[in-house]
């Protein structure tokens, strides 16, 4: 029998000469060449003292995309279907994304990047090892790099992943490298800040939309809908991360609702309409160029909320304020948390979350305070890093979520604005609006 013929896709070859089009990388965000050789530089430098000849980038879709973060920070790839790439020591970079029907006639990036060229089809393990392998590096001393953060506290590297790697090249040595790259993103350049800037622009516009949208009669899910479709429409990307809440503040006392902190899916959005009387709090992320940008608000329905709820958001405007001082070069995390947490206390007020978390590619980025000492993970709570000064170009989201329990134990308010640590006050790069919003 005679032998089939490989499959080819095309009765005929693409046209001679003919190039992926370059018109979508004028509309979609993109980092400097010079931003490039900066963090290629570093980067290189942190290998040979590390003693490593290449990374090899293991990127997948977990935790709202988050598992791209080093990916997007190094190479400018980030896809939902995850990629892997290698970082060599010297030489040129390689990546694998898509799948062979995402990739025709040319893969996305060849369009979009302008970093690198070599992107291929995603073949797995085997693909890499034939790389490596090909750059006579399968006998080196190879950094593995994953996503961690203060919350993913394990580094997301496929355990399968790494046992093939190992039984392709028995004679490289594997080590975790993550927390490389997570370290040179604690401080931001000002090229990452005007990315930044620019979500803040837009998480502004967000504030204005949920505003406006909320009433009563309206779902819920329809003034969520309205927060998504206004980042997209103003340049951010549809990542959608918004942990939304909203019940009436009035209520049973042993019925207890989510309104001290807003909740993922599949809790949030519903079909519930919106009443008089309730409160909306949420927390969202804005992503534009690859960097999230951090918000958190409130609504209340009704044309005058209870003293008492008031009182706990003008509380957390003082928090607010206290954080544009706290939050400067030079100071220890410990001097920061004392200023911002100082009105809460004297109010008597609990919280769910009184602090900052730093964020970039990726959040919670390291460092994160949001809780109290001693309580919940030692990631969140400052153990260990109560001393650490803060540098210029360091950038948090807030977490000002307050409530109080002799009043009512499941009813707060979110707030915050994100800031950039400077000298004598933080960049503050949404403008949050801070008068309480009672729409009656």
């Amino acid at each position: 029998m005679k032998p089939k013929a490989p499959f080819q896709p095309t009765a005929r070859p693409l046209p001679e000469g003919a190039r992926a089009t370059r018109e979508p990388a004028k509309h979609v965000p993109q980092m400097s060449l010079k931003e490039r050789d900066r963090r290629w530089d570093r980067t290189r430098k942190k290998m040979l003292t590390a003693g490593l000849d290449a990374f090899v980038f293991l990127g997948n879709d977990i935790y709202w995309g988050m598992g791209m973060a080093n990916l997007r920070y190094m190479l400018q790839i980030d896809t939902q279907l995850g990629a892997e790439a290698i970082f060599p020591l010297s030489g040129d970079p390689v990546a694998w994304t898509g799948v062979p029907h995402m990739n025709r006639p040319t893969n996305m990036y060849h369009s979009l990047n302008t970093w690198m060229t070599d992107f291929r089809t995603r073949g797995g393990m085997p693909a890499v090892a034939d790389e490596l392998r090909a750059r006579g590096l399968d006998k080196s001393k190879l950094g593995l790099v994953g996503f961690s953060s203060t919350i993913q506290l394990t580094p997301t590297i496929l355990h399968q992943d790494v046992l093939t790697l190992q039984k392709l090249l028995p004679e490289a040595q594997f080590i975790d490298a993550s927390w490389i790259l997570e370290e040179m993103r604690v401080v931001k350049s000002e090229e990452e800040i005007e990315m930044l800037r620019k979500a803040g622009r837009i998480a502004r516009k967000v504030v204005d939309a949920m505003i406006e949208t909320a009433r009563p009669g309206i779902p819920e899910a329809a003034v969520y809908a309205e927060m998504i479709r206004t980042q997209i429409a103003n340049g951010g990307e549809p990542n959608i991360f918004n942990l939304f809440g909203s019940g009436p503040v009035e209520h049973a006392r042993d019925e207890l609702w989510h309104m001290l902190h807003g909740c993922e899916q599949p809790l949030s959005p519903t079909m519930r309409p919106l009443a008089e009387g309730d409160l909306i709090a949420t927390e969202w992320h804005t992503k534009y160029g690859g960097y999230r940008c951090h918000t958190e608000f409130s609504v209340y329905l009704g044309k005058r909320a209870p003293k008492e709820l008031v009182n706990i958001w003008n509380v957390s405007v003082e928090c607010l304020e206290e954080s544009k001082t706290a939050m400067v070069a030079g100071k220890t995390i410990r001097e920061a948390l004392e200023i911002i947490r100082r009105p809460a206390a004297k109010a008597g007020l609990d919280w769910v979350e009184l602090g900052f978390h730093a964020m970039g590619t990726a959040s919670p980025e390291f460092p994160t305070v949001v809780y109290a000492e001693g309580y919940g993970s030692n990631t969140l709570n400052g153990h260990r890093i109560m001393d650490f000064v803060l540098e210029e170009g360091m950038c948090f989201g807030n977490n000002i979520d307050l409530h109080d329990s002799r009043w009512k134990p499941d009813v707060g308010t979110m707030l915050s604005d994100f800031m950039v640590v400077r000298p004598g006050q933080a960049e503050c790069l949404i403008g949050t609006p801070t008068e309480f919003v009672q729409k009656g």
